[in-house]
């Protein structure tokens, strides 16, 4: 029987449910934006023990913090699945998948994306019933919900765990800030001395880039009205990090590598704005309780940009035809519109966003006019 709820559909629940399998093995915000749908089958199935498939960064991030999911089951490394973390030491998939099936799971969710790879390992999980999304080349679940592109990711997957009994609770990703992210981000940064804003101006993705000059920029201002301005980033992004600390022109202070991923968490945690490019740590930030200005390409922006506008404002890009060479970057999600959707290039489809945008934006959410949250 199907009811109806706040989000379409509503399956019955499955009963006698002890424990569920939850798989999310990829990067900071897809994770972040599940955080909903777990709370959703919390609520849902409240005495199940909840058991994430992922990385060991999730399992890093989980200890000791309170929320929807119990334990993490770290998933090795493999195609469509997840990339091997620096010094991780090989694991057989077969070797997990059997001590999976130990577990004896009642419910088998993907959420992890289109399903050619991942439907396959839930299949093999043993679990009493499977569900999640599908893309045309994925196998079905048991219960599924076909994969289309364009979708916000967090009712992507509040769709899927309606399919077995459980309503949404939230659409608002939620993560908790502990005492120990508070005390690592205050002995590495120490005690602010003027009301603090973040900039991170890295993305893995470099397509998803804003200038550095131009958060520069913002630093420079930001600086000069008074804020104590972070420049944060991975070790990875240290050259994107100096070309900020550069171009600013002022002391700002930069922090690449210097906090765990739980310390970035208190950090943002106290600080009175973020803004960054369509990035993990700008999804962190925002689930902690910052008020964020992320800088989104159009397509990114409809996927993962946060509805709600009383702290967040999302400034958005229009660019679809590559800057170099000037394909139109749609056409491989939409294949009977003309063109072919892909080119090698990876330059930056941000760069007509301006910086006056920003900082109206910034500005704005650090003084809000009367009434304004």
């Amino acid at each position: 029987m199907v009811a109806p709820s706040l989000l379409g559909p509503l399956a019955e629940r499955v009963p006698d449910v002890a424990r569920i399998a939850v798989l999310r093995a990829n990067a900071l915000g897809d994770f972040i934006f599940v955080l909903p749908a777990l709370d959703a089958l919390r609520a849902a199935y409240p005495e199940a023990e909840i058991v994430l498939l992922g990385a060991p960064w999730h399992a890093k991030l989980w200890r000791d913090r309170p929320g929807p999911v119990d334990r993490v089951l770290v998933v090795p490394p493999a195609d469509g699945i997840r990339q091997p973390e620096p010094g991780e030491p090989a694991a057989a998939m077969d070797d997990f998948l059997a001590a999976a099936r130990q577990e004896r799971f009642d419910l088998a969710v993907q959420l992890h994306g289109g399903g050619a790879n991942s439907n396959p390992l839930i299949a093999k999980l043993g679990a009493r019933v499977t569900a999640g999304v599908r893309a045309e080349d994925a196998p079905p679940l048991d219960r599924w919900l076909r994969y289309v592109y364009y979708q916000h990711e967090v009712i992507r997957y509040l769709e899927v765990v309606a399919l077995l009994g459980a309503p949404a609770t939230t659409i608002v990703p939620t993560l908790a800030v502990t005492d120990a992210d508070r005390a690592e981000a205050a002995e590495v940064l120490g005690p602010a001395q003027r009301p603090r804003v973040a900039l991170h101006p890295g993305a893995t993705d470099t397509r998803r880039r804003w200038p550095a000059e131009r958060f520069g920029a913002v630093a420079r201002e930001l600086a000069g009205d008074g804020y104590e301005v972070l420049v944060t980033g991975t070790a990875a992004e240290q050259e994107v990090v100096d070309r900020v600390v550069a171009a600013a022109g002022v002391p700002v202070r930069p922090q690449v590598g210097t906090l765990s991923l739980g310390g970035l968490a208190g950090c943002f945690a106290g600080c009175a704005l973020v803004v960054s490019n369509d990035t993990g740590p700008l999804h962190l930030a925002a689930a902690v309780g910052a008020s964020t200005v992320g800088i989104f390409w159009v397509g990114n922006l409809i996927n993962t940009a946060s509805p709600l506008r009383g702290r967040h404002r999302p400034i958005t890009s229009w660019t679809v035809h590559c800057p170099v060479c000037g394909v139109d970057c749609t056409p491989g999600i939409y294949p009977h519109r003309p063109g072919d959707g892909e080119c090698p290039h990876r330059d930056s489809f941000v760069t007509d966003v301006p910086v006056a945008e920003v900082l109206e934006a910034a500005r704005e959410l650090l003084h809000p006019e009367p009434g304004a949250p």
